[in-house]
């Protein structure tokens, strides 16, 4: 739709880069926000949100390789290109990538596991819906061919060069279900973290609500892989299948007390005569 803000000679702005930009920051910021809610170190929570964000990067790049590698393989320059570069890559890759180096960085600075996922999982969501418009900006994470009345068309040369979406089909707008389905999912969980909840409940919440997004939205997605594990499902759906049930692992996990910062004092009891 808008691949480019500017350009200048061969130099030119990508919408998607500038959106992810904006998505990393917003996303930051709201995980420093909420760590000082739960008194965690802001520091350590902002360091921790940029060492992730490097590994999402390579990991979201790592995974896109992986799922295409025949392709990869018989063309082993494109894995450097800039094309591959400037390729958003796969979103559960990136995300998976993060949860490792969050996981080994939480062990090295002892941050508590659980309720500093807790501090991100609302900023994933709200980055994450800011991403999806830069994808429908760019072009790119394109649906299936449909026919619905809010089904959307590209017409703009410069997003086919760059991401290789098709011009001028009638497409389902996956991007926006996504970015629609993120901004809901974040609100549920910013308000779902100023009530009482245990340690991982929030993060649990949004691997459920969001793969659950996923898992559906793949069934109108245009895949141009074919599916490496066969069966009825993509390799994005059988991710997804995984992160609910680790969701609700986290959700049905025990623990002695909600996060204390968050809950409220109980009103004192009225003594009876």
């Amino acid at each position: 739709m808008f691949p480019q803000v500017f350009h200048i000679g061969s130099f030119f702005l990508p919408s998607y880069g500038l959106l992810v930009a904006c998505a990393f920051l917003a996303g930051l910021w709201m995980a420093g926000r909420l760590s000082r809610r739960t008194k965690l170190d802001p520091d350590a929570v902002m360091n921790l949100g940029i060492y992730t964000a490097i590994a999402g990067m390579l990991g979201a790049k790592l995974m896109m390789i992986l799922l295409d590698f025949g392709y990869y393989m018989r063309s082993p320059r494109e894995i450097f290109s800039l094309t591959t570069l400037q390729a958003g890559g796969v979103f559960y890759g990136g995300l998976i990538g993060a949860l490792a180096t969050a996981f080994l960085y939480m062990r090295r600075r002892n941050l508590p596991g659980p309720a500093t996922a807790d501090v991100f999982a609302p900023g994933i969501a709200l980055g994450h819906a800011i991403g999806r418009v830069g994808c429908f900006a760019a072009g790119c994470c394109w649906g299936a061919e449909c026919h619905l009345p809010w089904a959307v068309t590209f017409t703009n040369p410069e997003a086919h060069r760059l991401v290789g979406v098709p011009l001028d089909v009638a497409m389902h707008p996956t991007q926006l279900y996504e970015a629609g389905a993120e901004a809901i999912i974040f609100a549920i969980l910013y308000r779902r973290f100023s009530r009482p909840h245990r340690p991982g409940a929030i993060i649990g919440l949004y691997l459920v609500l969001y793969s659950a997004v996923r898992f559906l939205v793949e069934f109108v997605r245009a895949h141009d892989t074919s599916n490496p594990y066969y069966g009825p499902f993509v390799a994005e759906q059988w991710i997804a299948l995984g992160l609910i049930l680790l969701g609700v692992l986290l959700l049905r996990r025990k623990s002695p007390e909600p996060v204390p910062d968050q809950a409220k004092p109980r009103a004192a009891r009225p003594r009876g005569r």
